[in-house]
């Protein structure tokens, strides 16, 4: 393990956290609240921390997988554990584990609370939140590699670490024009979505925390009810914004240089596109009657539908109280999540294309055993080790899960409660089903299984192994 590069870019990740926290500095300055003064402190120290760990650059700037993998887990977990403290030093969620539950949840754009009253929350502590959403949705090494001079074609061993989806790729050569790419469609769409949402005649405080959850695809509301308040038109721009984060950035970046073709022949978004409009028609049509008028069930199936497929986790209506076919279909979304290479969470829709496939070659050997049949996507064929990697990777998350519904059923719950918590936390969705669903919280776990669940969003957030890694001795080792 190379710990004078840990070290060294756990400094870069506090002193930009620290930047980050100016954010609900100012606008504690605007609202007069003195919960600012916290963040401010905090913002101080950390900034204090990072500074003096980035004064003497590594001498050994080289890094592999190990030490991309490491640095990358251990830097959200520092996240969350700095970004947890204004919460409790200004007393607005005053025990410091249920305040890192709330970050976590926020850097890890999972969305779930374990606030019963998240409107008595301070305008600073409440951007906060929702701009946690903002810096995990791209993900904050990308914004590293995308400001800051970094060791060369190492790079991408910190990308491949925070990235979503079974593969990583460049849209560029070099990694830094990657991440700039990235950052400045990400940008462009969240100040977009913004003056829709004014437009719309959204409150402008709403239409910044609004689009910076759904630009991360996070979920966190700043109003009791979620999203329900809000009027159609702003409902319908949600719905919109949320299903775009989800797509594969790679598709904007091809309709930038013009390049339609490219982006329409994109397998992964076809798919994802085809999911969402054949499963808001299917809840659609089964909660029929359940809304005034026929545009209100096909806004408030559209949107779930939306919401849970990207892992936003917002929500207009107590869908614990839908047909059980059409929570059928949500707890379905929970598992397939969105495209790889977005700001969604979940399993990806791309793991399930290889698996579907690697699934019908096998049956196609069994007929024809001398048939030579390779997996393909987007008209190339995908190597062997990537197939074996999605395999393996779905094993691991089947035990992961396991362990912690078992861990969980601890406190008592109902199964229902206990398997969707899992599911929600773990795909970084944010509402579950029961005692977890949209009207509730999880503020009635025990501090134990709230850890399971903090574990469960980290691991979830990274695709399990930069965090997993941190508990093999062998990736502790001095090289």
């Amino acid at each position: 393990m190379n710990y004078s590069f840990v070290f060294y870019i756990l400094g870069w990740v506090l002193t930009l956290e620290a930047g980050f926290m100016m954010l609900p500095c100012i606008t504690s300055l605007i609202y007069r609240e003195k919960a600012g003064l916290w963040f401010l402190l905090v913002a101080v120290v950390t900034a204090a921390g990072g500074l003096l760990l980035i004064r003497k650059k590594p001498k050994n700037p080289q890094f592999f997988t190990k030490e991309g993998f490491a640095v990358v887990g251990l830097s959200w977990i520092v996240m969350s554990l700095v970004g947890a403290l204004p919460f409790t030093l200004s007393k607005e969620i005053p025990n410091y584990v249920d305040a890192i539950f709330e970050t976590a949840s926020g850097f890890t754009t999972t969305g779930a609370s374990i606030l019963t009253d998240v409107e008595a929350l301070s305008h600073c502590t409440l951007l906060w939140r929702s701009f946690t959403h903002w810096i995990g949705g791209m993900g904050v090494f990308i914004f590293l590699l995308a400001v800051l001079p970094m060791a060369g074609g190492y790079n991408m061993n910190l990308m491949r670490a925070e990235s979503p989806g079974p593969s990583v790729g460049k849209l560029v050569p070099k990694v830094k024009e990657s991440a700039k790419i990235l950052y400045i469609i990400y940008f462009a769409m969240t100040v977009t979505e913004m003056i829709l949402l004014l437009i719309a005649r959204m409150p402008v405080f709403d239409a910044i925390c609004i689009a910076f959850g759904t630009a991360g695809t996070g979920g966190f509301g700043i109003r009791g009810d979620s999203c329900a308040s809000y009027n159609a038109a702003s409902q319908w721009i949600i719905t919109v914004f949320m299903a775009l984060f989800g797509i594969n950035f790679n598709f904007y970046y091809f309709m930038l240089r013009k390049k339609f073709k490219d982006a329409f022949s994109i397998e992964e978004v076809r798919w994802y596109v085809a999911l969402i409009l054949l499963c808001t028609a299917f809840i659609t049509f089964n909660t029929w009657g359940f809304y005034p008028t026929a545009e209100e069930s096909l806004r408030t199936a559209a949107f779930q539908v939306s919401s849970i497929v990207t892992t936003t986790g917002f929500a207009t209506t107590d869908f614990n109280l839908w047909p059980s076919f059409s929570k059928t279909i949500l707890i379905i979304l929970m598992l397939t999540g969105a495209c790889a290479g977005s700001t969604g969470g979940g399993l990806k829709i791309s793991r399930f294309i290889i698996w579907w496939k690697s699934i019908k070659n096998q049956l196609e050997a069994f007929v024809h055993p001398r048939s030579v049949n390779a997996v393909e996507m987007d008209g190339k064929t995908i190597d062997k080790d990537t197939v074996r990697s999605v395999s393996v990777y779905m094993v691991v998350f089947l035990l992961v899960y396991v362990i912690s519904v078992f861990l969980l059923s601890l406190d008592q719950f109902d199964l229902v409660t206990n398997f969707t918590a899992v599911l929600a936390t773990i795909n970084n969705i944010g509402p579950g089903l029961g005692e977890v669903g949209p009207c509730g919280n999880f503020a009635g776990f025990s501090y134990a299984s709230k850890v399971v669940l903090i574990f469960d969003m980290l691991a979830g957030r990274l695709e399990l192994y930069p965090i997993l890694l941190l508990l093999a001795p062998g990736v502790w080792k001095k090289h």
